[in-house]
């Protein structure tokens, strides 16, 4: 039986939805987020958004959070982007609302699961999926399975300390615009353009990005990692750097048998938040 799902990606400047039927995402829509408004604004204006879909009667919805879940009771404990959205019972009131079953996990970990059920990560047990945008997400898939880890934190390497700041500093956008004073799609198009400053850009990108790399092989020495996210569009320009870093790797038996990919679903994060109730075995209480 094909299930209907809603999956819904929780952002700090949009709300993106889409629903899936019969294994494929159908009407993928978007509100702005209302973020600095109330908690209760918010819930209220996510409750109107998703009641725009009901008339595909779905049996479950998915979420993803770009911050820390506590997926065992659905509870949302903190947003960067979204100050007010803090401790928030989620579940609790989207199943008093619509009563049907909701399930919530950071939306690093909805792209690893993403690309592992429906894009390039499908013919992999093991990997490990990274987002680089406007900061850098981690998601883990562990013997065909997402391992979240406690509140959802697992795969959290933007945190890590590197050079004089942290790896979210140096592999996303946020490296651009403070050391180049530009956007990556802006710098991007110079690159493809010679420019020599644009080309720099990225070279030293792409050497941040295979430092992650190799903490990622360390840590969990992977079948494959994917790239995801806005930079992974401008992959051409940063690979060879990154590569030739890659290459100091002490192992090189593991390297070998490394997959390097990047994404080719563009709503990965609806995709995994659909997943998220597709595989759900055991879901906790829905009510208290």
């Amino acid at each position: 039986m094909d299930h209907v799902i809603l999956g819904i990606d929780i952002g700090g400047t949009s709300i993106k939805a889409g629903v899936l039927v019969s294994g494929h995402l159908q009407e993928i829509r978007s509100i702005p987020t209302p973020a600095l408004e109330s908690q209760e604004v918010i819930l209220e204006s996510l409750a109107s958004f998703i009641e725009t879909f009901l008339s595909y009667s779905f049996e479950g919805i998915g979420i993803g959070i770009p911050g820390l879940v506590d997926p065992q009771e659905g509870v949302v404990l903190g947003l960067a982007n979204i100050p007010s959205f803090q401790h928030v019972e989620l579940r609790k009131f989207l199943f008093g609302r619509f009563k049907k079953p909701v399930f919530i996990n950071n939306d690093a970990n909805c792209f690893a699961l993403g690309v592992h059920q429906f894009g390039v990560g499908k013919r992999f047990q093991n990997l490990v999926g990274i987002t680089l945008g406007t900061g850098v997400g981690g998601g883990i898939i562990i013997h065909g399975k997402l391992y979240s880890g406690v509140n959802s934190a697992a795969g959290e390497w933007c945190g890590a300390s590197y050079l004089d700041r942290t790896f979210e500093d140096y592999c996303s956008g946020k490296f651009f615009n403070r050391v180049y004073q530009s956007k990556p799609k802006a710098l991007a198009k110079l690159a493809q353009e010679g420019d020599p400053i644009a080309l720099q850009a990225f070279d030293e990108f792409g050497r941040h990005v295979g430092e992650l790399l190799k903490v990622i092989l360390y840590s969990l020495a992977p079948e494959a990692i994917v790239l995801g996210g806005s930079i992974r569009k401008t992959y051409p320009l940063f690979e060879k750097s990154m590569r030739e870093t890659l290459e100091t790797f002490a192992y090189p038996s593991v390297l070998e048998k490394l997959r390097i990919l990047v994404s080719d679903l563009d709503e990965t994060a609806i995709h995994g938040a659909v997943a998220l109730v597709n595989l759900q075995a055991e879901p906790a209480p829905q009510s208290h």
